[in-house]
């Protein structure tokens, strides 16, 4: 079944607008006061990125409701060599010599409730309560039409995630209902991820298709996926949207210089996507490992569509994508349901 539109398209483009223009002048006002600090400049080929996804504006508040990540981008010849090596050789694993490198470091957070967050007690035929609060690293390599990305992510579900102060807090502050059962969130357990995604391109500066795959390994998740997205603008660089995704990718100046002089000031472009995924385990619906606790019977195939725009104006981007989601698990009295949520990224380069 082919997902619906957003239901107010003109009320999104000029939301949209608006976010590009204050995060350029935002941005601008920034550099400005360095200047006027005179403070030394951030090594050429950094940048910053922001992700935010959240299923508020998708007129929900349930399942996957809530993921933030940041981080820096560095290149590697800005890196002292205990970083340097670990990273670069871990892509050649994948990729041949000769290629453009970036590492980042960042921060993240995801919240996972059932359908009614207003009930106290346990609901054992829902999605368990859970958070996932993590620390990362990710190495990247393009050479050609095609990028690596190889990502380590470690941290903690459970209590010490954070996912009920946080959610609360929001909520106090937009105003609508406290969420009351975090008191039967997955058991507190250290987790890590290990992911790895490949990227490729297909096609001219106006129209182009760019296909997916990868694989994720941990105590968090285990799964396979593979997809791809279609766009179409002017001036297109890079390989399509960042996600905050295991594997998704966040740095944006190994595409910037790997391009070269050629890139223009400026680009947009709108998207089309899917992503499929055999998901062996789901420690937000299969429960922890080493401790007991919640849990549903989750689904093994899991697929995305996507719609969305991105726009850069010379080193500043920001892209706005909405997430149409299949089911991920089961109960003995009914389905898990489709979710629907948005994801914002703001990158700046340096």
């Amino acid at each position: 079944m082919t997902p619906c539109p957003p239901r107010n398209p003109r009320l999104l483009a000029r939301a949209f607008t608006l976010a590009v223009l204050l995060a350029v002048a935002v941005a601008q006002a920034g550099a400005a006061d360095t200047i006027a600090a005179d403070k030394p400049p951030p090594p050429p080929g950094s940048e910053f990125q922001l992700f935010i996804e959240n299923d508020m504006l998708a007129g929900t508040d349930h399942y996957y409701t809530n993921g933030i990540k940041f981080g820096f981008g560095v290149p590697f010849d800005t890196l002292q060599q205990v970083f340097k090596i670990p990273a670069k050789f871990t892509l050649d694993l994948f990729t041949d010599p000769g290629a453009d490198y970036h590492f980042g470091l960042f921060a993240g957070q995801n919240l996972y409730t059932p359908r009614n967050i207003t009930i106290g007690s346990p609901q054992p035929y829902d999605r368990p309560w859970a958070a996932w609060l993590y620390l990362g690293g990710v190495a990247q390599r393009v050479k050609g039409n095609r990028m690596d990305t190889a990502e380590l992510d470690i941290g903690m579900v459970g209590p010490w995630a954070l996912g009920e102060q946080v959610q609360s807090k929001w909520h106090s502050v937009i105003g609508t209902a406290q969420p009351q059962g975090w008191g039967n969130q997955t058991p507190g357990e250290p987790g890590f991820l290990v992911s790895y995604l490949q990227k490729r391109k297909y096609g001219t500066r106006h129209i182009e298709f760019v296909p997916h795959a990868g694989v994720t390994l941990g105590t968090v998740m285990t799964l396979a996926r593979v997809g791809g997205i279609v766009r179409i603008g002017r001036n297109m660089t890079g390989f399509g949207p960042d996600g905050i995704e295991p594997g998704g990718a966040m740095l944006q100046n190994t595409r910037r210089e790997h391009e070269g002089a050629g890139r223009a000031p400026f680009e947009w472009y709108g998207f089309v996507g899917a992503d499929l995924r055999y998901v062996a385990r789901n420690i937000f619906l299969d429960g922890t490992v080493f401790r007991g606790g919640p849990s549903v019977d989750s689904r093994e195939l899991v697929h995305d569509f996507t719609v969305g725009v991105s726009a850069r104006i010379n080193t500043y981007r920001l892209s706005l994508t909405r997430i149409f989601r299949s089911e991920e698990f089961t109960t003995p009295f009914s389905s898990g349901g489709k979710q629907s949520f948005y994801s914002f990224n703001l990158g700046l380069e340096f």
